[in-house]
Formats: C-alpha cells, sequence, structure tokens
C-alpha cells in the first residue's frame, strides 16, 4: 500500500545529492522514499565546559552503578543465606539497572568526549528496543516487590506458601515476558515509519516521543499505543503499588510496641522512596508522548531514571542491609 506521503517525498529525491554534499543528514533511496540512514543525538549541553562536568560526572555515575549492581548481584547470587524472595526480586533489579545504564550512558559518553553523537537507524532502533524492556520490566518489577512486601508484613503465616520458589520465578518470567512484549510492538510499529526530513534528535538518547516528531508518517497509531503503555505501566502498576503499602502501613499502624513498627517500616520505607521518585520521573517524561514541548524537560527526568536511580538503587535496598554486607565479605573479602 502507497503511503499518501510518496508523493511529497519522491520530490526529495532530487535533492538527495546536495544534503549529502552538505553533511545535514545522511539517507539512502528505497522503494521510493528517501529515507533518513542516521540520527543526530542532541546531547544534554553544547558548552565545553559544562560537557567536560558532565563527562566526568556521569563516568563516575555509570562505573558506580555498573560496580554496585555487579557487587549485588553476586553476593545474592553465591551466598544461599540471601536466596529468598525478597532479595530474589534484588537481584533482577540490579540486572536491570545495569542494563538500563549501559543502554544509554556510553553512547552520551561518547558524545560527550566528540563534537557530536551520531547514531544509526538500526542502532537508534536497538536503543530503544533495550531501554523500553528495561524500564517497563522495571515499573512491573517493582509491583512484584511491593507485593512481597505486603505478603511478608500483612499476611506473614502465608509468605512461605505465596511467596514459594515456583511463584516468585513465575512473577520475574512474567515481568520479562510481558515488557518484552511491549517494546516488540512499539519497535514494530516504529519501523513501519519513514523519517524523511530532519534527521537531529531532540535527547541525548533515542526515544519513542523523541523519534515520533521526525516521522514524515503519521503516527496517531503509535501515539495511541504509547498511551496504553503509559497507563498500563505508569498509572496501573503504581496505583497497585500504593494500594499494597496502604496495607502494609495500615498493618504497621496496629502493631503496639514502637519497636515493632519501626522494624517493620524499615523494610520498606527505601522502597517506597524510590518508587515514588522512579514512578515519577517515568510519567512526567512519557505522559505526552510526541509533544515537542515536553522534549526540554524530559531530558531531567531521563538523567534520573537512567543514570541517578541506578546507581543509587545498590545503596538504597542492599548496601544499607546488614545481610547484604555479611554476604558481601564472604563474596568479597578484599574488598569489604
Amino acid at each position: 500500500m502507497i503511503h499518501p506521503a510518496a508523493v511529497g517525498l519522491l520530490a526529495l529525491q532530487g535533492s538527495q545529492s546536495a544534503a549529502k554534499n552538505s553533511g545535514a543528514q545522511s539517507q539512502i533511496t528505497m522503494n521510493n522514499y528517501t529515507d533518513v540512514a542516521e540520527f543526530v543525538l542532541q546531547g544534554v549541553s553544547g558548552d565545553p565546559w559544562f560537557q567536560a562536568s558532565f563527562l566526568a560526572f556521569f563516568s563516575i555515575f555509570y562505573i558506580m552503578a555498573v560496580t554496585g549492581n555487579t557487587l549485588i548481584f553476586m553476593a545474592i547470587s553465591l551466598n544461599p543465606s540471601l536466596h529468598t524472595p525478597m532479595y530474589f526480586f534484588l537481584a533482577n533489579l540490579a540486572l536491570m539497572d545495569i542494563a538500563c545504564t549501559s543502554t544509554v550512558l556510553p553512547k552520551m559518553l561518547d558524545g560527550l568526549v566528540g563534537k557530536g553523537s551520531h547514531i544509526s537507524y538500526k542502532g537508534c532502533l536497538t536503543q530503544i528496543f533495550f531501554l523500553s524492556w528495561v524500564l517497563g520490566a522495571e515499573l512491573l518489577l517493582l509491583t512484584a516487590m511491593a507485593y512481597d512486601r505486603y505478603v511478608a508484613i500483612c499476611r506473614p503465616l502465608h509468605y512461605s506458601m505465596l511467596m514459594s520458589r515456583p511463584v516468585c520465578v513465575l512473577l520475574a518470567a512474567s515481568v520479562w515476558a510481558i515488557s518484552a512484549i511491549n517494546t516488540s510492538v512499539h519497535t514494530g510499529l516504529l519501523v513501519r515509519l519513514h523519517f524523511c526530513g530532519p534527521n537531529q534528535i531532540r535527547h541525548f538518547f533515542c526515544e519513542i516521543p523523541a523519534l515520533l516528531l521526525l516521522s514524515c508518517s503519521p503516527t496517531t497509531l503509535n501515539k495511541i499505543m504509547a498511551v496504553i503503555a503509559d497507563v498500563y505501566f505508569g498509572v496501573i502498576n503504581f496505583l497497585f503499588t500504593m494500594i499494597s503499602y496502604s496495607f502494609i502501613i495500615a498493618s504497621i499502624l496496629r502493631i503496639r510496641s514502637a519497636e515493632g513498627k519501626r522494624r517493620a517500616f524499615s523494610t520498606c520505607s527505601a522502597h517506597l522512596v524510590v518508587v515514588t521518585l522512579y514512578y515519577s520521573t517515568i510519567i512526567y517524561a512519557y505522559v505526552q508522548p510526541g509533544s515537542g514541548s515536553s522534549m526540554e524537560n524530559s531530558k531531567v527526568a531521563a538523567l534520573l531514571y537512567t543514570a541517578v536511580s541506578p546507581t543509587l538503587n545498590p545503596l538504597i535496598y542492599s548496601l544499607r542491609n546488614k545481610d547484604v554486607k555479611v554476604a558481601l565479605r564472604k563474596v568479597f573479602p578484599c574488598v569489604c
């Protein structure tokens, strides 16, 4: 089926050689369409001093995120005493944080080192696929972790049955699988679009809203599916998490001793803080898919969930935990 924009796109073929000479954009001609073959990422700042500062800052963040989450994953995997539902989910979270920050930060750091950051069409779609996969899986995992805390505090006598090993494995597998299906749908919808005009992405990495602004094809279906995904991953899962914590808080308030309340609340307070921060940034960044006015503001939110959150998660969830500290000393006696 010939796209309605094909007539206008054919006219661009006559100026293809001029565009190549100017270096404004790289293009390929295919099936009567002139499609962009390479995108230019805008970056976080054009000022040289800020670029150097961001390079040092995010290099440290990347090293800390990868190192911290790797240590946590190895400590949990190699220590049998930590083979419990809570730490099983933390190990999955560590893998997701490594994947999330490794999908975005290396390319951003490469752009800060050079004068510009170019990414191929296939590379852009690949980055979108893996980033959407990890972000969606992390939102679902936070809901599963909230349910785990709900069962542990509100239904402790049934905890071993409701959170058995098969149930935990099923929950984790469902988290990865559902998010993989979601990102496959969105990536497939992007493949059907044509990008024939400007190739400068107003972001420091490829994401669906920024890419939709550059499409020469109708993006109505993409935006509808993006809104549906936002509602499910961002809103519904957040409501489930908040409902779980409303029961948790109500149960904690019924505990008579102050020490019992403190110990019960300490098991979930850090998770609640991170959930609030993570969901607020995700919803803020993606609540208006394809909206040009939200692109600049979404960069700040994107930095939080791609760089800051993966770095802080090991500290907030695990490194302050005595059991994890003991496990780290056993696995890495020279380090700890």
